[in-house]
């Protein structure tokens, strides 16, 4: 038997309960991971609350986690039983002690990169990756917006950015959060709270504006954003924290200037292990180069994952929230 959380309907925090299992063998192509940490993101509480709607209920939840293989299902080659590991992609259920997945989204966890690490910053590092990297390949000298800076995703995309040669505007909430932001790589910070963003980022740059805007805010942010943008410049849409962008008219995009739009996800980008495990490559050597560091600022027991949630849903946290089974 192994505990895992579970939900019967969407919700809010108090539909996560924790329950007892039978851990599913790994079957063809599969493997299953004794979890020593698991990651704690925003996508997570999309999932519970039906935003992204769950496959079937009841069901688990949490996608990211990292520990030890303990069985390998048939025709799994690249792993094999006591492998440290790390993964980061469905199916759901990543928030218990025992998680079977297909082996191709698992790959294996350098001696250099501990659990905790690992399942605090895979998510986020692959989807810095992805839009540093891929989405638009930053080459050096660009400027950039990225909103919620001094959160898991933010300060990861700071110190990357930093590293790349390129300046990033991170918008904050705080005092404290700015000062976490420029302290990972920040050329700028602004506080939406007290500072209007568009102005701010005109004043910053001169007139210039921004080559790229990372939004994971979604609905409130979408115009704000497209404002932040230079003519011909790339919207990147990531995320929904503050509910769905929708009832876009496209032209919007010509009005302010010719614009590009695209809404990546982690799945678009890493569909093939070979993707994945390129992509893991690039993110461990920058954490064992030193260029980036991962803030393990937040540890729950798994038995309080609602809690964690609200914490992260109520922007109290800075850098990364784990699970411990």
């Amino acid at each position: 038997m192994a505990k895992r959380i579970e939900f019967a309907t969407p919700g809010g925090s108090e539909v996560l309960e924790l329950k007892e299992i039978t851990p599913a063998a790994p079957g063809k192509g599969e493997v299953r991971i004794a979890n020593k940490a698991v990651g704690l993101n925003f996508i997570d509480i999309y999932v519970r609350t039906g935003l992204y709607p769950a496959p079937s209920m009841p069901s688990g939840l949490g996608t990211e986690g990292a520990g030890v293989v303990e069985a390998v299902g048939e025709g799994v080659t690249h792993l094999k039983e006591g492998d440290r590991v790390a993964y980061a992609q469905g199916p759901l259920g990543a928030y218990a002690e025992m998680h079977t997945l297909p082996a191709a989204k698992v790959v294996k966890l350098p001696d250099t990169i501990d659990f905790d690490t690992a399942a605090a910053s895979l998510l986020k590092g692959l989807t810095v990756q992805y839009l540093l990297r891929q989405t638009h390949e930053l080459k050096g000298g660009e400027t950039i917006l990225f909103h919620a800076a001094a959160g898991g995703v933010g300060s990861i995309a700071c110190q990357w950015a930093k590293a790349l040669g390129v300046k990033l505007i991170g918008t904050v909430s705080s005092k404290e959060k700015a000062e976490l932001a420029k302290a990972n790589g920040a050329w700028a910070t602004i506080d939406y709270t007290k500072e209007n963003v568009v102005e701010r980022v005109r004043e910053l740059t001169g007139g210039e504006m921004c080559d790229v805007v990372y939004d994971s805010v979604g609905k409130d942010t979408w115009e704000m954003s497209l404002d932040c943008l230079k003519p011909r410049a790339l919207m990147v849409s990531f995320g929904n924290a503050s509910g769905p962008v929708d009832g876009v008219n496209l032209g919007i995009l010509n009005q302010k200037g010719s614009l590009f739009a695209t809404r990546p996800s982690l799945n678009g980008y890493a569909d093939t292990r070979e993707r994945l495990e390129r992509m893991c490559e690039e993110f461990f050597a920058m954490i064992e180069s030193g260029k980036i560091t991962i803030d393990v600022a937040n540890r729950y027991p798994l038995a309080e994952a609602g809690k964690a949630q609200n914490a992260v849903q109520s922007r109290r946290t800075t850098g990364s929230t784990i699970l411990i089974p």
